[in-house]
């Protein structure tokens, strides 16, 4: 058998699996959230958002609401050197990013069932 004929049937099957793996996987709703970073995002994001007072009033001063947090949490990073992960119940993470035209950092407690927004400002 010939290279090239080689080269087409390897190129066939290799199609006829991309073509087999995207029917199989294209409606489920995987994603690769696989650095440190995307998995604390996303375990915040699924839980309960508690905000405390602190939280509360300066999203109020802020003009913030609740779609600029998730927004936050989807885009935002996590700051693990000003973060305390070596807590057993609840751990606290710094997370910071850019959200419409605002550098908002905030402090959020993650337990197993709720997060808490404990701080949140906007940096200048």
């Amino acid at each position: 058998m010939k290279l090239a004929q080689r080269l087409f049937y390897y190129l066939g099957g290799f199609a006829i699996g991309l073509i087999l793996l995207f029917f199989f996987l294209g409606g489920k709703k995987a994603s690769c959230d696989y650095s440190p970073s995307a998995r604390v995002l996303k375990n915040i994001r699924i839980k309960e958002r508690v905000f405390s007072d602190e939280a509360l009033s300066n999203m109020q001063a802020y003009q913030i609401d609740t779609a600029v947090i998730s927004s936050l949490l989807i885009d935002g990073s996590v700051d693990f050197s000003k973060s305390n992960t070596k807590l057993d119940s609840c751990r606290t993470y710094f997370i910071e990013g850019l959200v419409n035209k605002k550098n908002i950092s905030m402090l959020i407690e993650n337990c197993d069932s709720i997060a808490k927004v404990n701080a949140l400002k906007i940096i200048r």
